[in-house]
C-alpha cells in the first residue's frame, strides 16, 4: 500500500500543520513508513501553503507527492494550483465554502463548511482540525484514536478538548452526509 495525500490552502488556516499531525499518527501510532514534506510562501499569512503525506507499508523510495490519491483543498488558489496533481480516479476534498471545484471528471468530490463549523465551534482556527476530521471519515486512512493522540502531541493542553470536539465533528460531519 502507497498512498499519496497532498493538502493545499493559504497561510494560516493549518494546512501545514494537518499534515504534520497526519504524518504522525501514521509513523509513530500507526508504524507505517510514512514521509511528511511542506511548502510555503514567504508570506506570514495569505501566500501559499501546502503539505504531502505518503503512507506506506513499504519503504518510500521518493518523498514527494507525484500525482496524490487524495486532494485536500482549503482555498480557490490552491484548487487552481494543485487540481492536476490528483490521479484520475482521486478524492478530491474541499471547503465547500471556500472551493468552487469545476468539473472533475471519473473524481469524487467531497465537501465540507469547515471554516463555518470552526467558526461554530467558537473559534475559526480549529478549521484545519474540523477539515482532518472529516477527511479521515471520507477516508477511514487511520484511526480515529491514532490521529486525536497525534492532535494532543501537537497543540497545547488547554486546547484538547475544542481540538477532540472540531475533530469528531468534522468525522461526524462525513458519516452523516456522506
Amino acid at each position: 500500500m502507497r498512498t499519496e495525500i497532498k493538502f493545499g490552502g493559504l497561510g494560516g488556516q493549518g494546512i501545514i500543520t494537518m499534515g504534520f499531525i497526519l504524518g504522525n499518527a501514521a509513523a509513530i501510532y500507526e508504524k507505517k513508513e510514512c514521509v511528511f514534506t511542506q511548502d510555503y510562501s514567504a508570506e506570514a499569512r495569505g501566500g501559499a501553503s501546502t503539505s504531502e503525506i505518503i503512507i506506506s507499508d513499504e519503504k518510500i523510495d521518493y518523498p514527494h507527492v507525484l500525482k496524490a490519491d487524495y486532494l485536500v483543498l482549503m482555498s480557490m488558489s490552491a484548487y487552481r494550483d494543485y487540481v492536476h496533481k490528483l490521479k484520475e480516479d482521486g478524492v478530491l476534498v474541499v471547503d465547500s465554502d471556500l472551493v468552487a471545484p469545476g468539473a472533475v471528471e471519473k473524481r469524487r468530490i467531497y465537501g465540507i463548511p469547515a471554516t463555518k463549523i470552526a467558526e461554530d465551534l467558537g473559534n475559526p482556527i480549529v478549521a484545519n482540525i474540523v477539515m482532518l476530521g472529516f477527511f479521515n471519515g471520507v477516508t477511514e486512512i487511520l484511526s480515529n484514536d491514532s490521529l486525536i493522540q497525534a492532535i494532543k502531541d501537537r497543540v497545547p493542553k488547554k486546547f484538547w478538548e475544542l481540538n477532540e470536539k472540531a475533530f469528531m465533528e468534522g468525522y461526524n460531519y462525513a458519516k452523516n452526509n456522506l
